[in-house]
């Protein structure tokens, strides 16, 4: 009983605060995304990811072992998606980019904060960052035919992470009163992504859903298991452990839809990918939560 009680503590707010977003839009209200999630990437998002690295006390192996853990998962993901297009006569261009890459700032980075605190806040900023990296130059090229290589160096989120670790390493801190200034704008960063994370949903409209449902549950059932052997085979310590597989087993991210559309893939097929997988996730990552702790 208890054990409900704490994965019902962790996950409701992530829930709550995406349902608002999601009933924010149905009510009528205007909610301009594109600004919110240009705000949110480009300054409370990267305030988050600084500090949280600046702030860290996770010992420098750990760290460096996740990291590794986290690029080995990402890149056997990739291939074991890409095997599975093709056994199933998919099209690459559509399929490819959702079933690789999860929701690991939206959804992943919040429910990592409520789980396992400022330590699990620290992993999860590390495995986001990785997957950003991927998503802005593989997830691209998979959709578009050509990389943005280019965009990670224009990328807040980027340098904020090398600055973050950089701070890390050398032991530096801010001045306080910069410390302040960048804690209150990374608090923004979690209430922003989940209320835009439940608009987004809610504006996404597709005719695919049956097939979505299947391909949302392969997605989950893969990189659950990829997710528990790459952390088992790094022997990754219990909170490293958690972040790393809850953030395997997010749902499809919203900006694979948002590729789709802008480079005349199939979106229909993707928004119903986006809108299953999450629907599935509110669900299971309750479980997967459960079966973690």
């Amino acid at each position: 009983m208890n054990l409900l009680l704490t994965v019902f503590e962790i996950v409701a707010p992530v829930f709550i605060l995406a349902g608002i977003g999601f009933a924010w839009v149905k009510l009528g209200f205007e909610y301009r995304l594109q600004f919110v999630t240009r705000f949110a990437m480009t300054l409370a998002v990267p305030s988050l990811i600084f500090v949280a690295l600046m702030q860290t006390d996770i010992p420098g192996g750990d760290l460096s072992r996740f990291t590794v853990a986290t690029i080995v998962a990402n890149l056997v993901m990739a291939v074991v998606f890409w095997l599975i297009v093709r056994g199933l006569k998919l099209e690459q261009r559509t399929y490819l980019s959702p079933l690789i890459f999860g929701n690991t700032g939206n959804l992943g980075l919040p429910l990592c904060i409520f789980a396992f605190g400022q330590a699990g806040l620290g992993y999860a900023v590390i495995f986001l960052s990785v997957t950003a990296l991927f998503s802005f130059t593989y997830g691209i090229y998979l959709v578009a035919g050509k990389g943005a290589f280019g965009k990670v160096v224009r990328e807040p989120m980027v340098w904020a992470t090398l600055l973050g670790a950089l701070f890390l390493w050398r032991g530096w801190q801010t001045p306080l009163f910069l410390t302040n200034t960048l804690e209150l704008l990374g608090q923004m960063a979690v209430p922003l992504m989940l209320i835009t994370l439940g608009v987004a949903v809610a504006r996404l409209t597709t005719h695919r859903l049956g097939q979505a449902v299947w391909l949302s549950f392969l997605k989950l059932a893969v990189c659950f298991a990829l997710g528990w052997s790459v952390a088992l085979i790094f022997k990754l310590e219990a909170v490293a452990f958690g972040v790393l597989v809850l953030q395997m087993c997010t749902p499809v991210a919203v900006t694979s839809y948002l590729l789709a559309e802008r480079f005349d893939a199939d979106s229909d097929a993707v928004a119903g990918m986006v809108m299953v997988s999450t629907a599935l996730s509110v669900g299971a990552l309750p479980i997967i939560l459960a079966i973690i702790l």
